[in-house]
């Protein structure tokens, strides 16, 4: 597709690489997630000082750079391929969008310049119990009082929620779906994940008081879901492309038998199959994004396709990483255990494959 080759994005997503490579020779993937937040803050902050990573798909009169989430998508593939942590996903996406897709104009002055900027991380709580993101409410309530809206129930899988900044929460009214922003008297408790480079929490609220931003939030969240699934996919081809290409230069340089274990046939076709799953993996993904960029009728399926398109190729490829790189794939020095633990977490991050091909089913 011609978004893949356009000259300014390539640009920038080049910078994003350049800028990750450059501070990981500094802080290592390891010391990022064991770190406080679970991510280097001095890139966080770079990212956005120098890329402006979190104010792009923001409008400039919201104070962002007036871009689009296309761009937003190309800065997550990049990070992806380096499984580098950040709060764009949760923060720079999820939040960020859930807030213009809903907020009136006054909360939108409030919130989104410091988000924009990066100085201010949001969490948004949605996920129920069961650990689906529902459009039809979730499992905290908000119920009005004489002094304004109470927030009572529990949100699960709530990314960065242990520390953010700013957290908005999906609540069942009365009426229907609302989004909040909770200010007060709320339990947060990180939850321990499988993939070390994404942090989750589980946050209570119990009569806790909320700043209503739109009580009539249920058409505003499906769209904000499809966006955040192909943001997903942004970070899943990303890392599928990074793990097949360290895959190959590894066939390459290992030796067997007096040979690359690259010039064995069996091998090789083994590696084309998964060359042609990323490949069409980010032609699905683009299309997606292109989809979100141009707010397009057609997201519910582009967005669909590609979440269950992008899932099964990056849980192939990372399969494949670890069968290919032998004995050294499962040790804890190496990398190959994070990508397959990435493609696992991801592959049910706002919905696994099945539930995306069960939504196709609603669009044939």
């Amino acid at each position: 597709m011609h978004l893949a080759h356009d000259d300014g994005r390539r640009e920038l997503a080049d910078a994003v690489t350049r800028l990750v490579r450059r501070r990981a020779d500094v802080v290592g993937l390891r010391a990022a997630v064991a770190s406080g937040r679970g991510y280097d803050d001095v890139l966080w902050t770079t990212l956005c000082e120098q890329i402006g990573a979190a104010a792009l798909a923001v409008p400039e009169e919201d104070g962002g750079a007036g871009f689009t989430l296309l761009e937003t998508l190309l800065v997550l593939e990049r990070l992806g391929a380096g499984l580098t942590p950040t709060p764009l996903l949760g923060s720079g996406v999820l939040a960020t969008q859930a807030v213009l897709a809903t907020a009136a104009p006054p909360d939108r002055a409030r919130l989104l310049p410091a988000l924009s900027a990066g100085t201010s991380v949001a969490a948004l709580a949605w996920a129920d119990n069961r650990g689906r993101w529902r459009t039809d409410g979730s499992d905290v309530r908000a119920t009005a009082t004489d002094d304004g809206w109470r927030l009572s129930g529990t949100a699960t899988l709530v990314l960065h929620g242990a520390d953010a900044d700013v957290l908005l929460v999906v609540a069942t009214t009365p009426d229907g779906v609302g989004l909040f922003e909770a200010e007060d008297d709320v339990r947060r408790e990180a939850t321990p994940a499988l993939d070390p480079t994404l942090r989750f929490a589980t946050v209570h609220f119990d009569a806790a008081p909320g700043r209503a931003l739109t009580t009539d939030a249920a058409a505003a969240l499906t769209v904000v879901r499809d966006v955040a699934a192909v943001a997903v996919t942004a970070l899943q081809v990303g890392a599928a492309q990074a793990a097949l290409d360290r895959t190959v230069e590894h066939l390459r340089t290992r030796v067997q038998f007096g040979r690359p274990l690259g010039s064995f046939q069996a091998l090789k076709h083994r590696v084309a199959d998964l060359h042609v799953q990323v490949q069409s993996a980010r032609s699905m993904f683009l299309a997606a994004a292109g989809a979100a960029a141009g707010s397009a009728a057609d997201l519910p399926f582009r967005a669909a396709c590609a979440k269950a398109w992008c899932t099964e190729a990056f849980s192939a490829v990372a399969a494949e990483m670890v069968q290919l790189h032998g004995g050294i794939a499962i040790t804890w020095e190496h990398d190959a255990h994070l990508y397959f633990k990435h493609a696992h977490a991801t592959a049910h991050l706002f919905g696994p494959a099945p539930e995306h091909r069960r939504r196709l089913l609603d669009h044939v």
